[in-house]
Order: structure tokens, then sequence, then C-alpha cells
């Protein structure tokens, strides 16, 4: 996967056409959508990870 490099301009640039297209008043609203859907997602992605986990390796963990 390639890195994006997103330069000041550009950032500014993005930020000026959200704005444009959802309004100042809706942009709240819609970190907070972001953050909740990001935090559900790490939550799901933890527990997905411990569940493929082998046994063996959640006991070494438990041990140290």
């Amino acid at each position: 996967m390639l890195p994006i490099a997103i330069g000041t301009n550009e950032a500014i640039i993005i930020i000026g056409i959200i704005v444009l297209l959802f309004g100042v008043k809706k942009l709240p609203e819609l970190g907070r959508s972001l953050a909740e859907g990001i935090h559900e997602f790490r939550k799901a992605s933890r527990k997905a990870q411990e569940e493929l986990e082998p046994d063996d390796a959640k006991q070494t963990k438990t041990e140290s």
C-alpha cells in the first residue's frame, strides 16, 4: 500500500470542501459519529484477535 502524504494546502482544500458539503452545524455530529465508528471497529478487532489467539499464548501472557 502506498503511503499518502497530504500537505497543508491539500488539507485546507479538503476541509473547505467538507464544510461546503455538510455545513458548519453538521460537522460536530459527523465527527462524533466517526469517532464512535472507529471505537466500535477497534473494539471488534481486539475481540476478534483475542478469539483467534491460541490458548497457549493467552496463558503465557497471564503468567508473565
